[in-house]
């Protein structure tokens, strides 16, 4: 499997094996070079898409899931625009999951309760939401996921256990800090790309050719185009009998500690 630590092992191995031989005869330069950019190119690559699950244990979809049935997500919130999110998936009578950033709820405290109170599940997404959050060290990455879960508590009374890392991106330091928290790092296999793609018709191609049983689609509840796109995902899964469910009871793990 595709695993950093297998990676690594495999390198350094051949690694070794090059040195050695490289006293009995030539060895090249640039196998050695091949050998390190190989390791480079699945570090980035490993880093970057969380569906690997590279560094660390990752769920983003139910692979034996044998019903119609999928979870929707939303990243970024609370924010004024999840008002508008609850009240399309109220109207439809469907539950999700919304991954929050620390200073959002701190932010909108009575949006996040909304959330809670409509029955909803919530993860942490961190404090701070850095465009920096794939350089902190473990400390750093340990502390802003313990703070936000202490926010998370004081408005929910609920101590969450699933983790959405920023950007998706993982590491070994995110990986230590998950490893203190106990979190379950979620991701998804149906990714929008909202925060991209200006055209809304485009959003709602792109979540629809991607729709399968088990899957896990990734939103943003941060702008009117999502919540647009929204209502369309809903009735079109609606008219191809898929049930939404939130992100626990698809992969049939806690939402939070009891």
């Amino acid at each position: 499997m595709l695993r950093h630590k297998n990676i690594t092992i495999i390198c350094v191995s051949i690694l070794v094996m090059m040195v050695f031989l490289s006293f009995l005869s030539e060895v090249k330069w640039w196998y050695f070079l091949t050998l390190f950019l190989f390791w480079l190119v699945m570090t980035v690559w490993g880093s970057s898409d969380i569906r690997l699950g590279y560094f660390i244990k990752t769920y983003c979809n139910n692979q034996h899931e044998k019903e119609r049935r999928i979870a929707i997500t939303f990243d970024d919130g609370p924010h004024p625009m999840t008002e508008m999110v609850l009240d399309i998936l109220q109207k439809h009578n469907v539950k999700a999951t919304f991954f929050c950033i620390g200073t959002q709820i701190e932010k909108y405290p009575i949006i996040f309760k909304r959330i809670i109170d409509s029955g909803h599940s919530v993860g942490n997404h961190s404090y701070s939401h850095s465009n920096s959050f794939g350089i902190f060290s473990a400390e750093k990455v340990t502390e802003e996921i313990v703070h936000t879960n202490k926010i998370i508590e004081q408005i929910s009374g609920k101590k969450a256990l699933f983790f959405r890392p920023p950007f998706g991106v993982t590491n070994p330091r995110i990986a230590k800090a998950i490893s203190n928290t106990k979190h379950h790092v979620i991701g998804w296999n149906n990714r929008s790309l909202d925060t991209v793609i200006k055209e809304e018709h485009k959003i709602f191609e792109r979540v629809k050719s991607k729709v399968a049983p088990g899957g896990i689609i990734l939103l943003h509840d941060t702008s009117l185009k999502s919540a647009n796109v929204l209502e369309q995902i809903l009735l079109f899964l609606k008219s191809e009998n898929y049930t939404i469910v939130p992100v626990d009871e698809l992969l049939n793990l806690p939402a939070y500690e009891n």
